[in-house]
């Protein structure tokens, strides 16, 4: 079937299995019928209101009453704007300036929050909407209008200035993205997830998408678990998880921790990950733990609608050879790209450019940042062609393999040599004694700081690393952590490690 609207999903699925758990929490659920009724009647409520092609803004916890709040804005022929508990006030307080909205739909829990809010929003509980009535042909009218090219959501990610910037995508992207990671990776209507994640990345469209394409059934996993591996282990035998798409660092906790061993999650026979390098001593417990389990590694930018890229592990990696991302989704093409706006030649670095669908609609209400991201293909000077610049550095291997290689503003100019600190932690990473690392550069005293984990000592790392690198790449420091700092969605927090490395002062 050719889809043009994501709800096309939901009404083939619903139908066919109307009783099904879609989405839950642990403690409340949500069949695919209630999400359908409940998705509808809130987007009547948003056309008789005369909410269109507009941002509504959804202030919910994560839940399965917040996945029915963006689909009824979608209904209402709107784009939701996900905000929950978890965003620091001051983030959400730039997001509300960058979009401007005139809606917000809040939960009980967030209720504090949007009584704080300025009267110019129309503010509007969930419990009061839900069972609103369905005007069909409100519904109607709306999808007649609808294109495959209009914005369903905006995400905001991190700016360098400090200000968040809003990822817009259309169903055409997220249609495609959906198709093509589910037949890589092979979802179906049996698969059960667990999200890490928050709603508020994009993240989380690896979980929704499945799960509404093939009436699979999504779990949200309560942050607090992350804490605690055992219970999280606990958590995910009792609701039988067989898929988890988690960042590197949710797994680590896992594998490090002995949690492996002490409560195996024995229902996994899917095993995706991305977001950061996956230390190759912790990626080989979870082998090794696993061994009839697929495993898949996953890249791919917030700004082309989420995964581009995919390796499934169907092969052993040899000693010290970084975990690769594969190739392109289909109907997705990448470039590598020199300073010199050519094709690198086989094997060599170049920046990872983005070509295709997946390629989201830009910065929302930001031309000067969309234009910075969103350029001509350089490889293309006969018609206009927009690719996603996405600064991170790849190259392939002998295998034909993409590989990471490191943020292109990771790339720094020490004692006259131009290093990548990608490659450091790569290197460090090979130690068996260290779980998780993080070179940050401290450019005012111009020193290299690696923070770690793991049972390794400074000294032994020097000692290990001599064998390794050359000299102008060791760290001046390796610094011992009880656990790695993170950022709200599980990776590393790099920019805060960089801020502590120049306090020290070393």
């Amino acid at each position: 079937m050719y889809y043009t609207n994501i709800l096309e999903y939901l009404e083939a699925t619903a139908p066919r299995c109307p009783d099904k758990t879609a989405f839950s929490d642990g403690v409340d659920y949500m069949s695919f019928s209630e999400l359908y009724a409940s998705s509808r009647a809130i987007g009547s409520f948003l056309c008789e209101r005369g909410y269109y092609r507009e941002p509504v803004v959804v202030l919910m916890n994560k839940h399965p009453s917040a996945i029915a709040t963006f689909l009824g804005s979608i209904y209402a022929g709107c784009f939701y704007v996900c905000l929950d508990a978890e965003m620091p006030e001051r983030r959400a307080q730039l997001i509300f300036e960058s979009i401007k909205p005139r809606v917000v739909i809040y939960d009980k829990k967030n209720r504090h929050r949007a009584e704080k809010l300025p009267d110019s929003f129309e503010k509007v509980l969930y419990d009061d909407i839900v069972n609103y009535p369905e005007n069909t042909h409100a519904l109607a009218g709306v999808r007649a209008r609808q294109l495959d090219t209009d914005p369903i959501y905006i995400v905001f990610t991190s700016g360098s200035t400090g200000i968040p910037k809003g990822v817009a995508a259309c169903h055409r992207s997220v249609i495609d993205y959906t198709e093509t990671l589910c037949e890589a990776v092979g979802f179906d209507e049996n698969t059960v997830f667990a999200n890490q994640t928050p709603l508020y990345f994009d993240a989380p469209l690896k979980e929704i998408m499945p799960t509404l394409k093939f009436g699979a059934t999504a779990y949200f996993v309560p942050k607090q678990l992350f804490m605690f591996p055992v219970k999280l282990c606990e958590y995910l035998n009792e609701h039988r998880i067989n898929t988890v798409c988690w960042v590197v660092s949710a797994l680590v906790m896992i594998s490090s921790l002995g949690a492996l061993e002490k409560t195996p999650p024995k229902y996994l026979t899917k095993i995706c990950f991305g977001s950061e390098v996956f230390p190759l001593a912790q990626y080989k417990k979870w082998r090794e733990a696993y061994p009839n389990a697929e495993f898949f590694n996953l890249y791919g930018p917030t700004e082309a609608t989420g995964m581009s890229c995919y390796w499934r592990a169907d092969r052993e990696l040899s000693d010290g050879e970084p975990i690769p991302v594969g190739r392109p989704f289909r109907n997705t093409e990448i470039l590598l790209i020199g300073e010199d706006k050519k094709q690198v030649a086989d094997g060599e670095v170049g920046e990872i450019y983005i070509r295709g669908t997946c390629v989201t609609l830009g910065y929302f209400r930001n031309k000067e940042k969309t234009d910075e991201a969103f350029v001509q293909n350089p490889l293309n000077d006969a018609y206009p062609e927009l690719v996603y610049k996405t600064g991170d550095l790849g190259r392939y291997n002998s295998h034909g393999e993409l590989v990471f290689v490191s943020r292109k503003d990771s790339q720094i100019k020490h004692m006259g040599h131009r290093i990548e600190l990608g490659e450091i932690e790569a290197a460090s990473l090979t130690c068996e004694d260290i779980r998780q690392s993080c070179c940050v550069y401290d450019d005012e005293n111009k020193k290299i700081v690696m923070f770690y984990t793991g049972e390794a000592e400074e000294t032994e790392i020097f000692k290990y690393m001599r064998g390794l690198l050359p000299k102008y790449m060791l760290p001046a420091r390796c610094i011992k952590l009880p656990q790695m700092p993170l950022t709200p969605n599980g990776k590393l927090d790099r920019k805060g490690m960089r801020e502590e490395a120049k306090a020290l002062n070393i």
